[in-house]
């Protein structure tokens, strides 16, 4: 069927069974070539997010790769009125939707590059590294992801201690942390940014940070910093530098307010042997959203990744 992004994209839902609140469902949209490609792009969104970066696609169509994307289980399109946003027990369940997602796609196609932000980095990491030898997937492209926690040492201590003791009894417990609406303005067109997306959807406070999510994330990034084994080129990208999420503070928009880029640059070497770290002056959190210049120095720096080290245009 069409999907809400209009004309040139479809959307397929994807059943994954049921859980504690009913029945599940991940999203694939997908944008294809008028000329028949064996490249394609999977794109596995971040935390409180979902597809809308319909210049990103464009980007991939005019390297001559089919464009897919993957609203995952309770987000975006995939989240339905009964169930609790973003919620998840453990990372390894998005596997599902990216194996039948990966699946559907590799049907056509023989090269696949998988795109994750944020936490879909740190989600396509670890499917990344669960998948090698079997050759599903040729490379890797990580914008900003989610590899520790942006907090001080005793904030994180206490914070993962408390999602730890309640993720079995109590997994559903909001705590205290939580995303700053200020990211959100600087990308919004109503606000500071230049791009419009659903707010209902992505919201300006976003949704609440549960025990059982937390706990499940620092499980996964605990396995990432123990060292992963990908067997492709990975191009991991973030920007130059982080500075604090405050209204009106210096530098918010051009800069990384959600993760703090030192520690995606200290773990990333431990993804595999072959990796590309690019550091890009005056990006945001999501480096697609900077402004013109900076997206295109990223899209320049893909383009030259893809040229180097995928397999050519069919």
């Amino acid at each position: 069927m069409e999907d809400v992004l209009g004309p040139g994209y479809e959307a397929v839902e994807l059943p994954l069974g049921r859980d504690s609140e009913g029945e599940v469902v991940a999203t694939l949209v997908s944008r294809r070539r008028p000329e028949p490609t064996r490249r394609a792009v999977l794109y596995v969104h971040g935390f409180v997010d979902y597809f809308f970066q319909t210049h990103l696609a464009d980007f991939y169509l005019e390297q001559g790769f089919d464009f897919y994307a993957l609203d995952l289980r309770k987000y975006g399109r995939s989240l339905r009125p009964y169930q609790t946003p973003n919620m998840i027990d453990s990372l390894s369940d998005y596997f599902t939707e990216i194996d039948e997602a990966v699946r559907i796609i590799r049907e056509d196609h023989d090269v696949l590059l998988v795109n994750g932000h944020s936490t879909g980095g740190l989600i396509a990491a670890l499917w990344a590294d669960r998948v090698k030898g079997g050759g599903l997937v040729q490379g890797l492209f990580l914008n900003s992801p989610f590899f520790d926690l942006n907090e001080s040492a005793p904030n994180r201590l206490a914070g993962v201690g408390l999602a730890r003791a309640l993720r079995g009894p109590r997994p559903q417990t909001k705590l205290p942390a939580g995303l700053s609406p200020v990211y959100v303005t600087t990308i919004h067109r109503e606000h500071q940014g230049e791009w419009d997306f659903d707010l209902t959807l992505k919201p300006l406070e976003g949704f609440p940070v549960r025990a059982g999510w937390l706990a499940a994330i620092r499980r996964g990034q605990k396995r990432l910093h123990a060292g992963l084994a990908i067997d492709v080129p990975v191009l991991v990208m973030c920007s130059a530098r982080t500075v604090p999420a405050k209204p009106g503070g210096d530098g918010i928009t051009g800069s990384d307010i959600v993760l703090d880029v030192e520690h995606i640059a200290k773990w990333s070497p431990g993804l595999g042997r072959h990796l590309t770290l690019v550091r890009i002056e005056g990006g945001l959190h999501d480096l697609v959203l900077s402004a013109q210049p900076v997206r295109e120095r990223v899209f320049t720096e893909l383009a030259r990744w893809i040229g180097a080290y995928l397999p050519a245009k069919n």
